[in-house]
């Protein structure tokens, strides 16, 4: 790839350093602490570079996602957890913005409902894991039910579970089944990609004052989102165990500095791409017999007169 005016390091460069700087690997025990919310990777990078490397990538991206699609046997599920206000949204918007939507879906999981909260927490997850040849983007996931559970375990009353719940056995469980779904996805030929976006406790303060500080953006603020910032530390231990015992090498955990919203969604596109291109798909190979009917098709239109 060529290299953007301005920098000293291609994109593939880039993209390699994000990799390796933002995965969570099981060499070490895992820090939320260690992650800088504010890193930007040391890159010879500004905001406006990073856009320009932003829109290359997408391009990148649409010509992967073609060939994932046409090949229709692997299947890629991208799962974006993070704080209120980490740019959840605006990163699918962003990330995904020059895909094509035919082989694309969004899923937005809220609380559950009453039919939900009859079945295993996974059940609803693994219904809208992602078909072969497409990609779907999780907005929160199976991971919420060991996050919101943890920091309020009374919302596992709702559950209809048997057995004590909420004891550091029952969370033990919980992150074994997560593993054991996400294996088994693995194995059905589903990449996983989950990321962490990271910002500050000072970085949400000030973006939900800008939501409040522009009437256009102000049906996006919801007043748990201040009532949950009272559970911040308890977020942040919620999210260091379950990112340190579910991060795999079938399905790794990115933490991904977001207080610069520019540098979070090239992250991700950049991890996104990296992974796609590990697998050197090309266009199908043609049957020789369809292949030839397609000649003689393309000869009887050409021969056709206005």
């Amino acid at each position: 790839m060529t290299e953007h005016p301005g920098s000293t390091a291609a994109p593939s460069d880039i993209r390699s350093a994000l990799l390796q700087r933002f995965r969570v690997g099981e060499e070490k025990p895992f820090h939320l602490s260690d992650y800088d919310p504010a890193d930007t990777a040391g890159l010879p990078l500004d905001k406006a570079q990073g856009k320009a490397l932003l829109k290359i990538a997408k391009k990148r991206l649409f010509e992967l996602q073609e060939l994932l699609y046409a090949n229709g046997t692997t299947s890629l599920l991208i799962v974006l957890q993070g704080m209120d206000a980490a740019g959840k949204d605006g990163t699918i918007k962003h990330v995904m913005s020059g895909v094509n939507p035919q082989g694309v879906s969004v899923t937005s999981f809220k609380q559950p409902g009453p039919q939900e909260l009859l079945h295993g927490f996974l059940w609803r997850i693994h219904i809208n894991a992602p078909a072969a040849g497409r990609i779907v983007i999780f907005n929160r996931s199976q991971y919420e039910d060991v996050l919101v559970t943890r920091v309020h375990p009374e919302l596992l009353d709702r559950e209809h579970l048997p057995g004590d719940v909420g004891t550091p056995a029952f969370w033990k469980g919980r992150f074994e089944d997560i593993r054991h779904f996400e294996h088994y996805l693995s194995r059905q030929g589903t990449l996983i990609l989950k990321f962490f976006l990271h910002i500050s406790r000072e970085e949400q303060r000030n973006r939900l004052l800008a939501r409040l500080d522009d009437h256009d953006k102000r049906w996006k603020f919801s007043g748990s989102d201040v009532k949950e910032r009272e559970f911040w530390d308890q977020y942040q231990h919620a999210y260091e165990e379950a990112i340190g015992h579910t991060s795999r090498p079938y399905a790794p955990w990115f933490v991904v500095p977001a207080n610069h919203k520019w540098f979070a969604r090239l992250t991700v596109l950049e991890t996104i791409i990296g992974t796609l291109e590990k697998l050197a798909q090309k266009p199908p190979v043609m049957d020789p017999v369809f292949s030839h009917s397609l000649d003689t098709w393309r000869a009887q239109l050409g021969e056709e007169k206005e």
